[in-house]
């Protein structure tokens, strides 16, 4: 199995959260907005471009991560997600099961 996902990570505690919400909400599940969003929020070098971390496999990425990728919709927007480097939008872009 592998995914291709994009995330904006914000660095932080409720107000990463906060901000992360209020970026979803404006985004939708439009993967041009979140590109734009990524590259002008993401603490991530990923935001450079667009957010993307490329293909990867279970294991790859940490576990509140992976749960999102391999287990949610493909083509939406999920989180807020928290992980041990802050909260995290993750869009999924493709998976194959």
């Amino acid at each position: 199995m592998r995914a291709n996902a994009s995330h904006i990570l914000i660095k932080g505690g409720a107000e990463a959260e906060i901000k992360l919400e209020d970026l979803k909400r404006e985004i939708g599940n439009n993967p041009v907005a979140f590109a734009e969003a990524a590259a002008t929020y993401s603490a991530c070098p990923s935001g450079r471009s667009g957010g993307n971390l490329g293909d990867f496999g279970p294991g790859q990425m940490v576990k509140e991560f992976d749960q999102v990728v391999f287990s949610e919709d493909v083509g939406v927007v999920h989180g807020p997600v928290k992980t041990q480097f802050g909260y995290h939008l993750i869009l999924i872009n493709s998976r194959n099961d």
